[in-house]
């Protein structure tokens, strides 16, 4: 935080590995336009944002913060694989520890922070959608007016239907699942058998 209440990038020593790069600091990203992208391979909103991320890479410094939201996603080489399978070429630190994370007093996945040539976080978005808006808050950064980029996203990285979606989020396991459905009660901590119920 700097004297006049702006909010400059945290640091990024927390990280507990980097892809694509060597490890990075705000003072060798200072003078350059930079786009953290807070996210996690599994997580369906930032696989659908990510080819608009991918589109604006040209121009300014996208860093990729991989928070592992699962236990199984800690793995680095999974994290490689996602960014291969993706076309991600642009530096990701991992942040297994969630430093990173609690620096950017980050809630969110996926979550874009906007920083400045200074250092300064002039913008944030949480979530999927706003991609005109923040394309033009990067624009206003770099100082330059252009049109909108084009995505195509196809597969999983393709826009909800959202006029038409008849499933809300789903979570397996009990700590965040809702909507059980068996006959059998849930068993926790502990193996269970559970028989399909007629409909959901």
């Amino acid at each position: 935080m700097s004297i006049f209440g702006r909010v400059h990038m945290p640091s990024l020593d927390g990280a507990t590995g980097w892809l694509n790069t060597e490890p990075l600091s705000p003072d060798e990203l200072h003078g350059r336009v930079v786009l953290v992208n807070f996210w996690t391979l599994t997580c369906i909103n930032w696989l659908r944002q990510e080819p608009y991320v991918r589109a604006w890479d040209d121009g300014l410094v996208v860093l990729g913060v991989h928070t592992p939201e699962f236990e199984f996603e800690h793995e680095l080489e999974l994290v490689r694989v996602a960014t291969h399978v993706r076309g991600i070429d642009y530096p990701i630190a991992a942040d297994n520890d969630f430093e990173v994370w609690r620096a950017f007093d980050n809630h969110y996945w996926p979550a874009l922070y906007f920083v400045d040539r200074e250092g300064i976080i002039r913008d944030q978005h949480f979530g999927e959608g706003r991609y005109e808006q923040s394309e033009e808050v990067i624009q206003r950064l770099l100082g330059i007016d252009r049109g909108h980029a084009s995505v195509e996203a196809e597969g999983v990285e393709a826009e909800a239907d959202w006029n038409h979606l008849r499933t809300p989020e789903t979570y397996l396991g009990y700590a965040r699942g809702e909507r059980f459905a068996s006959t059998e009660a849930a068993a926790y901590n502990e193996p269970g058998g559970y028989q399909q119920p007629g409909s959901l």
